[in-house]
């Protein structure tokens, strides 16, 4: 059944806020369509596109087909024209932003992404020693992880790039882990915003293979734990999330210190965005409980 106008026009708006969300440091695509309640589906569409790509390449029709007929595009196509516009838009609109309001713009997202956490602790049935331990070894790694300083290489070269790209797509898919961020821990992530505004069309072209050979890889993995390993799973996204809260902590020093507000650090205004970020959240997840957001199936072993 084909799906309607308002359905395509929420998945564009979905899209919308995966790619808005890749391209702030710290806050992950992945978190974006787990508010919107369509992460599971994706990782499902995701995997089975790259089961059509294999099938191509071995010239076995009969599997292509099918394969095909299993990815839902009426989900991808308007998801990947949303994030296309967003990350287009928002490689304009955002970096100005984060450095006229650094403060306040992480005090915002960080609500935003400390209510994420609630969608993937709903989701875990039983609360077991194990997850617990999953969960915190995962908020560990994250924190560590995302104290690290940003590099910056003015003229990456193309394979860099390449690499760098395969490694960033997957914080596309996996909550807590932000694209932008680990461009930066990677020394590209400006390089990429200036040759994305200047149209450098060797190095896009070179960063979105990157990018497909990442997702390919990484897709058919997730879909594999969402499957047999589910609560584990999200246990280890709750822990993630959590851990990466320190990169949008508002009050950092250099190095990615931590630190309290100064004197002449805002405060209130740091505090009410975090308030409507968390706020947005909730609505969000109020407006995306429909039909679309498909509900997890529980396996054996999860």
């Amino acid at each position: 059944m084909r799906p309607s106008l308002l359905t395509l026009v929420r998945h564009v708006l979905y899209g919308v806020l995966m790619g808005g969300a890749d391209v702030i440091p710290g806050v992950s695509g992945g978190t974006m369509a787990l508010i919107v309640g369509i992460y599971e589906r994706l990782v499902r569409a995701l995997s089975a596109a790259v089961s059509f790509g294999a099938a191509v390449l071995r010239l076995d029709p009969e599997a292509a087909r099918r394969h095909w007929t299993a990815v839902p595009w009426g989900l991808i196509v308007p998801l990947l024209a949303g994030i296309a516009l967003a990350i287009a838009v928002g490689a304009q609109v955002i970096p100005p932003l984060m450095r006229a309001y650094p403060a306040p713009m992480r005090g915002l997202f960080f609500g935003l992404v400390a209510a994420s956490l609630l969608v993937p602790a709903r989701r875990i049935e039983r609360v077991t020693p194990l997850r617990i331990g999953i969960g915190s070894l995962c908020a560990v790694g994250a924190f560590l992880f995302t104290g690290m300083p940003a590099l910056s290489v003015a003229e990456p070269g193309l394979p860099r790039v390449f690499f760098s790209a395969a490694v960033a797509i997957c914080a596309m898919i996996l909550p807590g882990v932000s694209g932008a961020f680990l461009l930066e821990a990677l020394g590209i992530y400006r390089a990429t915003l200036e040759a994305l505004k200047g149209l450098e069309w060797d190095y896009v072209l070179v960063f979105g293979a990157g990018a497909v050979l990442g997702l390919a890889t990484f897709a058919s993995l997730l879909d594999w734990l969402l499957a047999h390993r589910h609560d584990a799973t999200m246990a280890a996204l709750v822990g993630l999330i959590a851990g990466a809260l320190r990169a949008l902590w508002p009050y950092l020093g250099p190095g990615r210190a931590l630190h309290g507000p100064g004197p002449e650090d805002p405060v209130a205004t740091v505090l009410a965005l975090a308030l409507l970020g968390f706020g947005a959240v909730l609505g969000l997840l109020r407006w995306s409980a429909s039909p679309d957001s498909t509900s997890r199936v529980t396996t054996p072993g999860s």
